[in-house]
């Protein structure tokens, strides 16, 4: 599988291949919407990026392939749009800059999150993204709740273990809440940052 490529030198347009792997995700992610993970197959993803399935097998050697790829791309958004705040921000605006923009991928990309949640536990390359990625928040999260005062350790009250706690819980809160509404993901961030909010002594 290919990946996104900085420019060099003077080129300033996206290559022909960058543009056609990122309709193949971008294509996916719609199947994914219409049609679901099991359903979906090689032939509707290269229909739908206007290639042949020649082309696409160019670019992925797989429809699991093509899904950890949209995993990993979204995952980067995610990664890429909270790390500013939790290392930079005051804790108490670290933590409410965090839970939304946590609600705007959510919100933009819940389905492919909930897949990822989905066929973490069977697809190994997924399931190695998923857990990076939650460990890049707990380190994140560990870090907030010390500025906030919390003591550094791995006791069960101490920043480590309280981080890793928060960052499953809101996981878990997110993927049921965004099978209903968004109000319902308005309203898991508003319990989510309360939470996180108590565990850093930040309420009173």
């Amino acid at each position: 599988m290919t990946g996104n490529h900085p420019v060099r030198g003077r080129r300033t347009t996206e290559r022909k291949g960058d543009v056609r792997e990122r309709a193949i995700l971008d294509t996916c992610e719609a199947l994914l919407a219409q049609k679901g993970y099991d359903a979906m197959t090689v032939g509707d993803i290269a229909q739908g990026a206007g290639i042949t399935r020649g082309a696409l097998y160019f670019y992925f050697g797989s429809k699991q392939e093509v899904v950890t790829a949209l995993v990993a791309r979204t995952v980067e958004h995610l990664w890429e749009r909270s790390r500013a705040a939790a290392q930079s921000d005051e804790p108490r605006q670290a933590i409410a800059t965090a839970m939304q923009r946590t609600v705007d991928l959510w919100n933009e990309h819940g389905l492919v999150m909930r897949t990822a949640i989905d066929l973490s536990l069977t697809v190994p390359e997924i399931g190695e993204l998923w857990n990076h990625t939650a460990d890049l928040f707990i380190t994140a999260i560990t870090a907030v709740l010390e500025r906030a005062g919390v003591r550094a350790g791995s006791a069960p009250d101490q920043a480590s273990a309280l981080a890793r706690a928060l960052c499953w819980m809101i996981e878990r809160t997110f993927y049921h809440a965004s099978q209903e509404s968004r109000r319902k993901l308005r309203e898991a961030s508003a319990t989510c940052e309360h939470i996180w909010l108590t565990s850093a002594g930040l309420t009173g």
